[in-house]
């Protein structure tokens, strides 16, 4: 009987499933976690925007993990630096998570966060800079970045790292490869807080025979994607992608709002 359950729910959803694993190979492939494609795709259906929330942290969260442990193992981290951004994201994260926000605010966030999104990605070209000079934020820099944007990924339900990223390249506050552990790193601990957040509101939902389908399908991407790491897109492809899907996502939900 599972069986036929978990069948008649991929055959209902085989179109969610096939971009889950597509994005997850891609967005691996290069080090982050697709929480803002993930919440693209979700949109357009019809789910609830609590269950749209924490699928794509979710999945986030299974993603990601394979990337910090690899960067760790690569030795890819400055914690000196990196712990400071963090650790003022975490509290913030699980605050966005927890407040109680109603569908048609969730909506208008989410489009103008992607709509935002999607223009950071399209004019950043330093995502591929090969500078190796770098400069450590102060730490009131470190609050405001990490809080602010841990604060909206809580909220939206995304890791925030496709923001960290290229504020961090334009910074010029590490090396590419570091900024690319770092955004993973806080993209998982953000998804994390943000759903613990989003777990103790009453309000909390989610579809467990699909969102079970989805997580073991970006398992499966991701240690696909941690595998083949840039043979498929290189970081700016994928950006440009990545950001006319999101700016036409974000559009046609500001519109039918």
């Amino acid at each position: 009987m599972e069986l036929l359950i978990v069948l008649k729910t991929v055959l209902e959803n085989w179109h969610i499933v096939f971009l889950f694993f597509s994005i997850a190979i891609l967005y691996s492939s290069v080090g982050f976690g697709g929480g803002s494609s993930y919440l693209a795709v979700l949109a357009l259906t019809s789910l609830a925007f609590t269950e749209i929330r924490a699928t794509a942290l979710l999945c986030n969260i299974i993603v990601v993990t394979g990337n910090v442990l690899i960067f760790k193992q690569q030795k890819q981290y400055n914690w000196k630096k990196v712990t400071p951004l963090v650790i003022f994201s975490i509290p913030l994260a699980f605050l966005g998570g927890y407040l109680r926000i109603d569908q048609t605010f969730f909506f208008i966030l989410l489009g103008f966060t992607l709509l935002f999104a999607a223009i950071t990605m399209w004019v950043s070209k330093k995502v591929v800079s090969k500078k190796t000079s770098s400069k450590e934020l102060k730490l009131p820099q470190n609050a405001l970045y990490g809080g602010l944007i841990g604060f909206v990924s809580g909220m939206v339900g995304i890791g925030g790292g496709i923001f960290l990223a290229p504020l961090l390249h334009l910074t010029n506050w590490e090396t590419p490869k570091k900024i690319a552990a770092t955004a993973s790193l806080f993209i998982l601990v953000n998804s994390i807080s943000g759903l613990i957040g989003q777990y103790t509101n009453p309000n909390f939902s989610i579809n467990w025979n699909l969102t079970s389908i989805l997580l073991i399908i970006v398992f499966v991407g991701g240690q696909i994607g941690n595998r083949l790491s840039n043979k498929i897109l290189t970081p700016i492809q994928l950006k440009k992608a990545t950001a006319i899907l999101i700016a036409f996502v974000s559009i046609r939900i500001l519109i039918n709002i």
